[in-house]
């Protein structure tokens, strides 16, 4: 995981390749935890991020957030009370990137700095 955590994003346009299923099973088993679920067509990085309280939860929330502007690279993020769901995708290929595993293992390395 930290050789995909210390990656940056590339910028993709609708011509980027999807990562295709052997580096999807490669980079799978650097980032434990997470899932690919595929969504009206179109496969997602998903996992779901249990913590004490409310205030932990908008603390990951945020701190995701700011990763992702840094980056250029936004998930969706659900924040409930004691959990944070995110899902990571790139828009512009309808499907999965290097891109979306960076940000799932920097998600990983935020989520494991709270702990």
């Amino acid at each position: 995981m930290a050789e995909l955590a210390s990656m940056k994003c590339e910028a993709c346009r609708a011509e980027s390749p999807r990562a295709t299923a052997e580096e999807i099973s490669t980079y799978m088993t650097d980032i434990p935890g997470w899932k690919t679920v595929e969504h009206e067509g179109v496969l997602h990085l998903e996992r779901r991020y249990k913590v004490k309280d409310f205030a932990t939860a908008l603390e990951l929330t945020n701190k995701i957030g700011a990763l992702a502007e840094q980056e250029g690279h936004h998930p969706a993020i659900t924040l409930q009370w004691g959990l944070v769901d995110v899902a990571w995708w790139t828009h512009a290929i309808r499907g999965l990137h290097r891109n979306d595993f960076i940000m799932a293992a920097k998600t990983e390395e935020l989520f494991k700095a709270l702990s």
